[in-house]
């Protein structure tokens, strides 16, 4: 991070300062990570407030603190308003200090896979600066713009959201110099009611970005093909819509691997990705058009996606005692079980066995989106499908309703685990899908202890 006085801060945030200016060298909300020279932003949460642990940070090293009033401790303050608010105005600040390609990353589903694949790209030609972990809300992108310094060549951010105007104030902290809208689907609907208004949401990343910068979407999504948005500069791709001026064909997997060609205006490029399923194919074609337009050569982005590393719990296939397991345990929606669904399908295996976990955050919708994916599972013709959790019943309610025969619905982890472990067999392919809350990755931790196989 590149130095700041806190008289710099309080000018630019709004705030006013109260004792003597001081040079800071980093920035934290946790007074676990505090660093000497560091200023300590007191953030205000559902269970905690950090204004009560202003003195823990100064004795940690804090040279000042960020705050929404005058605390009791023996060092400077910069106080403001609100300091989550005002430490994203301090973001975009910040990030003004720096004259690079600086990608916005959003959608319902697949967010954190375009922004893995982008950076594959971007970091081919550039040194670049990309989220970690779920850092993509109002503490965790500052805490990533702050990342930034004169070493860093290119960025790519994530945004994530829960309702409207949060994507708004992220993407003027960020000021994407090109951004990618990957689809709209339900997440979050249970806040937002309507896929209009998701959409809404989603199209705030413009708020932060030039007028002159680019938007890439994906007009196979049916919200993002009717978008309004003939006053801005954008780039579309897609698998099926004839319109896109990027393209993906003749696609085919073999080995846990997809292989297809990027069509477009200046040819025909070989792409090979390390993971299934088509929506990775989308988050492809999105990551090579970031690629060239902040200036990399197009055969070089073609190649450099074969690079990609799936992050974290995201759909990360493993070849164990001659069974793959499809780890993607991170987050679920109706249109990521689907997917994931489809990705396990493409694999070839004597079984397919699926298993899938609650949805959560779908409100009044939650009983029909878990029943639809059932009735999907059973019209795909997965050999097994086992559920865990109240609302994935609903799940096995819909396969059986369907016709399918081998539904299984647990509620203890324990028990789906034991039973996992004297089902599966050599030949099989194994998918594991919920949203994050249900823990689903334990499952897997208990089979590969019960099957002696070392967790990565």
């Amino acid at each position: 991070m590149r130095k700041m006085l806190l008289s710099e801060i309080a000018e630019n945030t709004g705030g006013k300062l109260v004792g003597v200016d001081a040079e800071i060298s980093s920035i934290s909300t946790d007074t676990r990570k505090i660093e000497k020279g560091s200023l300590f932003v007191a953030v205000k949460g559902e269970n905690f407030d950090g204004h009560n642990f202003c003195e823990t940070a100064v004795n940690n090293g804090a040279v000042g603190v960020f705050v929404e009033k005058d605390v009791d401790c023996d060092t400077s303050k910069v106080i403001v308003d609100n300091t989550r608010l005002a430490q994203l105005r301090l973001a975009g600040y910040y990030r003004r200090k720096y004259n690079i390609p600086t990608v916005g990353v959003t959608g319902s589903v697949g967010k954190t896979s375009t922004k893995e694949m982008i950076y594959a790209v971007l970091s081919s030609s550039f040194k670049t600066l990309k989220t970690e972990g779920n850092f993509n809300n109002d503490i965790g992108v500052p805490r990533m713009v702050f990342q930034l310094d004169e070493s860093y060549e290119a960025a790519v951010f994530e945004m994530g959201m829960s309702d409207l105007g949060e994507i708004s104030v992220l993407s003027k902290a960020i000021q994407p110099t090109i951004s990618v809208i990957s689809n709209v689907g339900v997440s979050h609907i249970e806040n937002l009611k309507t896929r209009e208004n998701i959409l809404k949401a989603k199209l705030e990343v413009l708020d932060g970005m030039d007028k002159n910068a680019p938007l890439v979407i994906n007009i196979d999504n049916d919200m993002l093909q009717k978008a309004e948005l003939s006053d801005r500069k954008v780039i579309t791709f897609a698998v099926e819509n004839l319109q896109a001026q990027y393209r993906a064909e003749n696609i085919h997997q073999k080995d846990e691997k997809t292989f297809f060609e990027i069509v477009c205006k200046e040819g025909r490029f070989p792409v090979e990705i390390p993971t299934v399923g088509i929506h990775n194919v989308y988050n492809a074609l999105s990551a090579f058009i970031v690629g060239i337009n902040v200036g990399i050569e197009k055969d070089k982005c073609a190649d450099s996606l074969k690079n990609y590393v799936p992050s974290g719990m995201r759909q990360k296939i493993r070849k164990e005692k001659g069974i793959i397991f499809v780890e993607d345990c991170y987050n679920a929606s109706p249109d990521s079980q689907k997917a994931s669904v489809n990705a396990l399908m493409d694999i070839n295996a004597q079984r397919h066995i699926v298993v899938l976990g609650d949805m959560l955050e779908l409100g009044t919708i939650s009983k029909q989106s878990h029943y639809s994916i059932g009735e999907y599972v059973s019209e795909k013709n997965v050999d097994m499908l086992f559920t865990y959790g109240e609302e994935a019943e609903y799940i096995a309610e819909g396969a059986k309703d369907k016709g399918m025969k081998q539904v299984y619905s647990f509620k203890d982890k324990e028990e789906l685990s034991e039973t996992l472990l004297i089902t599966l067999k050599i030949g099989d392919a194994i998918s594991f899908k919920a949203s994050r809350g249900m823990k689903l990755e334990e499952v897997i931790k208990n089979i590969y202890k019960g099957m002696g196989i070392k967790d990565e």
